[in-house]
């Protein structure tokens, strides 16, 4: 029974029997304390643990989950798996242990022809607290042998959060495989060692109130009145029952990756223990990452893009290790899709945005592995010639080695292990927290001026709470200065000139925040004193601190005053602002919903906007982009705002940044109903007319996954326009023409260099060629063996390669022969190796040679074993990589 069969009959069966069907949530977890869907459970637990009340009075799903926390096993055991499928049945405060029990036998042992599973009962063992009586009295009389029904104490066998709250015992399934699987259970144990007693469904009672304790050591306070059912099935388990697997890694929604995985590398699984660990993470780590970035989750440095980030350099440099160096994914991923679109038809509909993402990983990844290879090799050779016993990577190379070359710590230490050499990982943890120490106290003294946050925490106390922010409303207001600092210290009055911080009981002042600049002004004061403000920040979160120039008079404690912002400045800002809403929403209309906000600046008359997309977008659609979100403002849409809780935010189809911590109560904006709506604190224009005009300057990558699109708002844009019409003037009257014909002219000049560059490139290769014949006469015989060697001087990547394999087919397949030809390209020396089958019958393989020569260049380089390509940076060291090639010749063929 294929898994997509045992999935939808799981879901049947339950919708027969009144379950409500939910939808599996994304595998990014509703639950803001944990990254991902860890159980199929997560979703309902506000309704177990009472903090919200149920829709529905029973509920049934199949959940995508992940989990990453034993990463390290996955694939040396056939148990461990990061991405999973839990089948649930929930109930709150309607059937309890009588109903889960009979449910679970009846689709467990129903026939397979009237829609069960069709696993055989006697072979069925249970598991359940020893002082649940109402639980063995269910199993009893619903068939289960009682010798089969095992009793625990509490310590095994009950849930609960981990805190005082909902708790219960729980009825562990197990399916006995067979003897072929490991020892009978006997003297109540259902874990005699193997893997014969299999965990298919745990039925888990939400019966008790529980008190304080530790572990399982606390009181059970009452009975609850509404008492929960949470059961979790695992769908992977079930079908490597039904399909008489041994694990899960025979499937059929996962072993189609280990078949292709062995054609690839012409490895046979079953074969070699190693290798077969390197089959089953490339299966389990494609898989799950096709379904993290169906998800939405895009690759970074931490977080949840960090875990997607490390899945995906673990399977490629797995398939490296099974001997194959061109990109891997671009035949594993559909072959995961095409398993898993049968449960998950959204994937075909994504795929080709799922694909781009994984693909640009992969290739930054390889040439992150490259640089980081012939770095950690160098420092393990170093740490192994300096031990006098357990050879040990430092820290700091640890370091260096992420810092510099993008390494990152968790494949230094499983690539130093495979060479015997251990890592100091304190170390490496103790140099990043200094590192993020400084990033977080540098851009701390940047915003907070190298005052001491006490000093902040002090005068939001004085204020007995937040500033009141009155700018959605007011540009001026009176204000109370209720703080005074000075060069980072509290002070009662200050004289002009001075350079002062000012907190005020009310401000229009707006802070920066959420990608918006603050707003500038002035605070005129009754004494006369003038503040100029050129800066506001909220160092603590609440309190709205003023930063300026005092230009006249005195500022003191408790002095009365009139704030007053930069009109001019904040239309412009909150043009920008609301630009920059209707370009993110633009871009979800163009590019789907995975391109979503990643950063953003509003700036006056400008803006910036990162979001997450794995390949640039073409100009067209930039253009259809921009001709929207104009279009939108000559529509005139209303801007509106309103205070709500984040659930109902949420309900409402209000987008929430990636990410991003909200409090119980948001302010959702909406521009044009519902077209654009997103939680925000930012200040915007009344209606989209106002903001005039919004010209798109380009996009740019600012990092893996990451773009950036620039645009300029309102005068800004006009202003452009303007440059831009007498730019074209001046261009049409070089070429001559209307600008109308612009690009054909400018495009039919490109043609011609292009053709003339590669008529130029054509005569340069026929000449390098020429020379063919004599350098292969240059053949000298080592122990019986061809070698040629030759430096080829200033030349190209390519056209080193073409002469390479000119040359080795001038010398034939008679005799053992292999060409090494070098060359400089921008002051880059690069080595190819090119090698004949009787060489490599003699053990010369290319990638090796190209190996031991591109180090002495100072970099690296591999291949495959006919023809390989390297490179490094000293271009003085090309004829003793040349020697070095003859001398490793001669030490395999002598």
């Amino acid at each position: 029974m294929r898994t997509a069969e045992i999935r939808s009959r799981w879901l049947d069966y339950f919708a027969k029997h009144d379950h409500e069907i939910a939808p599996s949530v994304p595998l990014v977890s509703p639950d803001p304390s944990i990254l991902f869907t860890i159980a199929g459970m997560v979703p309902f637990i506000p309704y177990i643990v009472g903090t919200q009340e149920a829709p529905w009075p029973r509920v049934a799903s199949v959940q995508k989950c992940l989990r990453t926390n034993d990463i390290e096993n996955v694939g040396r055991t056939t148990r461990h798996g990061t991405f999973f499928q839990m089948n649930g049945n929930f109930s709150f405060g309607d059937y309890f242990k009588e109903g889960a029990i009979n449910y679970a036998w009846d689709l467990l042992t129903t026939s397979q022809a009237e829609g069960g599973y069709g696993l055989e009962g006697d072979r069925l063992w249970v598991t359940i607290w020893d002082e649940d009586a109402e639980a063995l009295d269910a199993l009893t009389r619903v068939g289960v042998d009682p010798r089969h029904i095992v009793r625990l104490p509490r310590e095994e066998n009950f849930w609960d959060t981990g805190r005082p709250g909902p708790a219960g015992p729980c009825a562990e399934f197990h399916y006995d495989r067979g003897p072929e699987f490991g020892p009978e259970a006997v003297g109540g144990t259902v874990d005699p060692g193997g893997d014969r007693y299999l965990e298919i469904w745990n039925l888990v009672f939400d019966q008790f109130l529980r008190g304080e304790g530790t572990g399982k050591d606390y009181p059970l306070i009452r009975e609850l009145e509404h008492k929960s059912i949470d059961t979790g099935a695992g769908l992977e388990r079930i079908a490597y029952l039904l399909q008489g697997k041994s694990n899960m890694y025979e499937i059929d929604e996962v072993f189609p990756l280990i078949e292709r995985t062995q054609e690839l590398t012409s490895r046979r699984y079953g074969a070699d223990v190693e290798d077969d660990v390197r089959m089953r993470v490339v299966a389990d780590h494609v898989r799950s990452s096709l379904m993290l970035i169906g998800d939405g989750v895009r690759p970074g440095n931490d977080g949840r893009g960090y875990v997607l980030r490390r899945l995906i350099r673990r399977a490629v440099r797995s398939v490296r290790l099974l001997g194959v160096d061109e990109p891997a994914l671009p035949h594993l991923l559909p072959v995961a899709k095409d398993a898993m679109a049968a449960s998950y038809p959204e994937l075909e509909q994504r795929f080709a945005s799922i694909s781009e993402v994984a693909y640009g990983e992969e290739e930054a990844f390889r040439r992150t592995l490259v640089a980081g290879t012939t770095i950690l090799d160098t420092a393990v050779s170093k740490a192994k010639a300096a031990a006098d016993g357990r050879p040990r990577l430092g820290g700091a190379d640890a370091f260096a080695l992420h810092d510099t070359y993008g390494f990152p710590i968790d494949l230094t230490l499983e690539m130093a292990a495979e060479q015997g050499v251990s890592v100091d990982e304190q170390g490496f943890r103790e140099l990043m927290a200094e590192q993020r120490e400084r990033a977080r106290a540098d851009a701390l003294a940047k915003k907070a001026g190298h005052v001491d946050p006490a000093q902040y925490r002090e005068l939001q106390t004085r204020l007995g709470g937040d500033t009141l922010f009155l700018g959605y409303t007011d540009l001026t207001s009176e204000a109370r200065v209720v703080g005074l600092l000075v060069d980072g210290r509290a002070v009662p009055a200050a004289t002009a000139p001075a350079d002062v911080e000012v907190v005020l009981d009310r401000t229009p002042f707006y802070a920066e925040a959420g990608g918006q600049l603050a707003d500038h002004g002035s605070i005129s004061l009754q004494g006369g004193g003038i503040v100029a403000v050129d800066d506001v920040q909220a160092p603590v979160k609440g309190l709205v601190v003023h930063r300026g120039r005092l230009t006249e008079g005195t500022v003191t404690l408790d002095e009365n005053g009139v704030a007053m912002i930069d009109v001019t400045r904040r239309k412009a800002i909150a043009q920008a602002h609301s630009a920059t809403h209707m370009v993110h929403k633009a871009l979800h209309e163009s590019l789907g919903d995975q391109a979503t906000q990643a950063g953003s600046e509003n700036a006056p008359s400008r803006l910036r906007f990162d979001f997450r997309h794995g390949s640039q977008v073409p100009a067209s659609v930039l253009g259809e982009i921009e001709e929207r979100v104009n279009g939108q403002l000559l529509e005139n849409l209303d801007v509106s705002d309103e205070v709500m809780d984040i659930d109902d935010a949420l309900a409402s189809g209000a987008m929430a940044l990636f990410g991003q911590k909200y409090g119980s109560r948001v302010r959702v904006v909406s521009i044009g109903g519902d077209w654009s709506k997103e939680l925000c604190a930012g200040t915007h224009v009344p209606s989209t007319g106002h903001i005039g005009r919004v010209t798109l300057l380009g996009e740019s990558s600012i990092g893996s996954g990451v773009r950036r699109v620039d645009a300029l708002v309102g005068a800004g844009a006009y202003g452009f326009q303007a440059k831009e019409h007498v730019l074209v003037g001046q261009v049409t009257s070089m070429l001559g023409g209307r600008p109308e014909e612009l690009p054909e002219r400018v495009s039919s000049l490109m043609s011609r260099l292009k053709a003339a560059e590669k008529e130029l490139a054509t005569l340069r290769r026929q000449q390098l060629l020429a020379g063919a014949r004599q350098v292969a006469d240059s053949a000298q015989d080592v122990a019986g063996t061809l070698v040629v060697v030759h430096d080829a001087g200033e030349v190209a990547g390519d056209d080193l390669r073409t002469l390479a394999l000119d040359v080795r087919g001038r010398l034939g397949d008679a005799r053992p022969a292999v060409v090494a030809v070098a060359g400089t390209s921008n002051g880059r020396p690069s080595v190819v190796v090119a090698t004949n089958a009787g060489a490599r019958d003699l053990g010369l393989r290319a990638g090796q040679l190209v190996r031991g020569a591109a180090g002495r260049l100072g970099g690296g380089g591999g291949g495959k074993d006919d023809v390989a390509q390297g490179g490094g940076t000293e271009t003085a060291a090309v004829p003793a990589a040349l020697d070095g090639i003859v001398a490793d010749v001669r030490s395999v063929v002598a």
